[in-house]
């Protein structure tokens, strides 16, 4: 009996094994202060006016590697559509055990603005596969080069929440390479629909316009605690700025209609 108890228990392990990243998993643990499942839903506003709504979910496909896939859309409201439609689509699929994206896809829906991307990362060979609108490209990136949502739960992962701190990030955009630097500017309280919390504000200094309409820095407010949520961001934009304000995702905080 005790032979037959021991051979169960090594085949365990040897399954646990197996299965990798699940084992953190099925343990209560996870690498990330994210995990699948998690649904952000945002309400966006342009100088003061309700404008539309980003949700920014995290979910767990099918395969073999530890991935997760990072799914971000943005939708302008019928009012704003009316003169400035805004339909953003935003797929990222990020390989755990490195936090590096091995596929993004990002289709972009701005005003008169029409884009299809699609970009194939190799990061051992220092190159991604490059499609626009239908043109392939086979580019040089840096080996750990992130991508446009990525880059976001990079930060949220990595980036010590302490005034002063400061991160610089290699990204790939629009088949270009940039330098992305974040730095922490101060730990706050701020109030919202989510009510009152402690929030690291994160300046992200912006060399390109990202998936959030920005036209310059961008502004960021991670709650202090372990899930490091993004409450607020803020995005200067060609005329004013836009506040993208949490209102569903915060622990005990009902989901909106």
């Amino acid at each position: 009996m005790f032979t037959a108890l021991l051979q169960r228990r090594i085949l365990l392990g040897l399954f646990l094994a197996g299965m990798g990243w699940f084992a953190p998993a099925l343990a209560g643990e996870w690498p990330t202060p994210f995990q699948p499942g998690e649904r952000l839903t945002y309400d966006i506003s342009w100088i003061g006016i309700n404008a539309g709504r980003a949700v920014m979910d995290v979910t767990s496909p099918a395969g073999d590697r530890p991935t997760v896939q990072l799914l971000t859309t943005i939708q302008s409201n019928s009012v704003i559509s009316k003169f400035y439609p805004v339909d953003n689509r935003v797929e990222s699929q990020i390989d755990l055990a490195t936090f590096l994206p091995q596929r993004m896809t990002f289709r972009r829906r701005e005003g008169k603005k029409k884009n299809d991307f699609d970009y194939t990362f190799r990061h051992q060979e220092g190159t991604v596969t490059a499609v626009k609108d239908g043109t392939t490209e086979v580019l040089q990136i840096p080996s750990d080069a992130q991508d446009a949502i990525s880059c976001l739960y990079f930060v949220r992962k990595s980036l010590a929440l302490t005034p002063g701190t400061s991160q610089i990030l290699n990204i790939h955009h629009d088949k270009k390479n940039y330098k992305l630097e974040v730095r922490v500017e101060a730990v706050e309280s701020v109030e919202g629909p989510w009510g009152k919390v402690d929030a690291a504000r994160v300046l992200v200094v912006m060399p390109f316009q990202g998936i959030f309409l920005n036209q310059g820095n961008i502004k960021i407010w991670f709650t202090t605690d372990e899930r490091r949520i993004p409450v607020r961001m803020k995005a200067k934009v060609v005329i004013g700025s836009v506040v993208a304000d949490l209102v569903g995702g915060m622990p005990g905080k009902p989901a909106p209609a």
